[in-house]
């Protein structure tokens, strides 16, 4: 083979590499465990460490990314909102969607958790694989809770991965900068923006190392607990994939009672943006299409699809807080925890903020990130994260699906609202 054939094979992606690593570590795990238990526990032991210091190395920059994109987001959001009353109706749009899918799965992913059957041995021994603890800190009370929100000192939040009350301080900062001198803020948000690349280029090179990270947490994992693991997995993923499913076809209720949007036309425009959607799992990829289909088979005018689809691409992830409630109420299975009411309420609040400043990063990238500060803020352990990351593929085609659809929804929902239905020149009758 030559030089130049070498050079045009094309390469993995890294979520294909992290699939294949997630294959390898549970075939071999499953093998140690079913053919020499003695073995697999001593191998287990053995690569225990390689994937915990993978997931230290991620954890270290969740902190200050989180903070600057929390920032940033709130900036970005305040100046799309400031620049005409249609850009301040898709804001709105954005977040009352993204509260309701928040909302939506904070109801439905316990309900169906609590319809999975749990074997404690197998979750203590998963627990025992990924070097999580045993048990949880008790929570505190309503009070305790109410008061540390905002913090005293936002420099030990952040010390201490106090995630909520760190965000809410973002949120002061970041609104708190609108207000000021503008020069003085573009400097500043120059620097947090920078701070925030500098963190999503070292969690790059942390991802690059995923593949033997995930090989090493799953191998671990399957070699202690077995062939059950495997159906543990499934549970999570079926949980998401089910979601995101549900919340695809709510959409298209949205848009035919909010919207006004005739069902059948409606579905066979959105049929091309979720086609390119499932193939390519991007939204951004997705985006001329979306345009394509908000313009000549809905008739939208362009003065809101150029503004409206653009900022969604850039601000609205629909799944991404129901990813966020899912993660975190299958590790509060995990542990057969109840999460309160108000727990959940502050998880949707909170996966809210956090998915609006987050949009522009890659899947793999935003999982980690987005993931931690729910996680953490419930008072749960981080640790199972890196082995849903690696399944976290699956679930994401359907994820982008409902992004999408969202995209094109709120864009109906904008221009109802704002009372710019089109020309009827513009749809395509062929559609």
């Amino acid at each position: 083979m030559t030089s130049d054939a070498v050079a045009k094979r094309p390469r993995l992606s890294m979520p294909a590499r992290v699939l294949i690593a997630l294959a390898l570590g549970a075939a071999v795990g499953l093998l140690l465990a079913a053919f020499d238990p003695a073995r697999a526990i001593q191998v287990a032991d053995a690569v225990q460490p390689v994937g915990r210091l993978w997931l230290n190395a991620l954890q270290m920059t969740v902190v200050p990314l989180v903070a600057a994109l929390v920032v940033v987001g709130v900036n970005s959001a305040a100046d799309a909102a400031a620049s005409g009353r249609t850009a301040r109706t898709a804001i709105g749009v954005f977040l009352v969607l993204l509260t309701l899918a928040g909302a939506f799965a904070a109801v439905a992913a316990p309900a169906f958790l609590s319809m999975v059957p749990r074997d404690e041995a197998v979750i203590a021994s998963f627990r025992a694989a990924i070097q999580a603890p045993e048990t949880l800190a008790e929570a505190p009370g309503i009070g305790a809770w109410i008061v540390n929100i905002i913090p005293s000192n936002a420099i030990a939040a952040a010390a201490n991965s106090m995630m909520l009350p760190l965000v809410v301080f973002a949120m002061f900062f970041g609104f708190a900068l609108t207000r000021i001198d503008p020069d003085r803020r573009a400097r500043m948000l120059e620097l947090v923006r920078t701070l925030g690349d500098t963190m999503i280029v070292i969690v790059r090179w942390v991802l690059w190392a995923a593949p033997v990270g995930v090989f090493a947490l799953v191998l671990a994992v399957c070699a202690r607990v077995g062939i059950d693991m495997l159906s543990a997995l499934g549970y999570y993923i079926l949980t998401q994939c089910a979601l995101y499913i549900a919340i695809t076809l709510l959409l298209y209720l949205v848009a035919t009672i909010v919207a006004g949007e005739r069902l059948g036309r409606f579905a066979r425009a959105l049929l091309p943006v979720q086609a390119i959607a499932a193939s390519t799992q991007s939204s951004l990829a997705s985006l001329p299409v979306m345009i394509e289909s908000a313009r000549h088979r809905l008739g939208y005018p362009l003065a809101i699809t150029s503004l409206v689809l653009p900022m969604a691409v850039s601000l609205f992830r629909i799944a991404s807080p129901p990813q966020y409630i899912v993660v975190a109420c299958f590790i509060a299975w995990m542990y057969g925890v109840d999460l309160t009411a108000v727990q959940l309420g502050t998880a949707v609040a909170l996966s809210v903020v956090v998915s609006m400043g987050s949009v522009g990063l890659p899947g793999q990238v935003s999982f980690m990130t987005n993931n931690m500060p729910i996680t953490q803020s419930l008072g749960l352990p981080v640790e199972p994260l890196g082995v849903l990351l690696a399944v976290d593929t699956i679930p994401d085609v359907f994820a982008t699906v409902a992004n999408t659809s969202a995209d094109v929804t709120a864009t109906a929902v904008v221009a109802r609202r704002t009372g710019q239905t089109g020309d009827a020149s513009d749809i395509d009758p062929d559609a």
